[in-house]
């Protein structure tokens, strides 16, 4: 079970946010699942990406989060995290560690790193022996 129901990451440019978040994540099954708009909310606007109908990982602007963090997304095989990276990269993220294995953390950590716009490091992860 997880241990947190859901996290929520402020950008500074909303919009190119969720370009970059809709294109890195879709590989991973992630896609944006709720919108909630100011006028519903009484100021907040955001989006909820998730899985199932599940938001998890929520998108707002108008601030940027500091400092810079690091979200891991689970990737469901190797296959998956190389196809995060590419398209996470084609979205204009960072080279931060391309996919391969991290024994460091144990003998099956499979997983890739990228700066989002606001520099965030944003990995996809498979811990499945392959």
């Amino acid at each position: 079970m997880n241990i947190i129901d859901h996290l929520g990451l402020a950008v500074s440019d909303y919009p190119r946010a969720l370009r970059f978040y809709e294109q890195a994540l879709a590989p991973l099954g992630i896609a944006i699942v709720m919108h909630v708009t100011a006028e519903e909310s009484g100021g907040y606007e955001g989006a909820g990406f998730g899985r199932n109908g599940k938001p998890s990982f929520w998108l707002s602007g108008g601030a940027k989060t500091a400092p810079r963090l690091h979200v891991a997304f689970v990737a469901e095989n190797r296959t998956a995290v190389h196809a995060f990276y590419e398209a996470a990269l084609a979205a204009g993220g960072t080279d931060n560690g391309g996919p391969g294995l991290r024994v460091e953390y144990h003998p099956s950590y499979y997983g890739a790193f990228v700066l989002d716009p606001d520099g965030h490091n944003i990995e996809a992860v498979c811990h499945r022996p392959e």
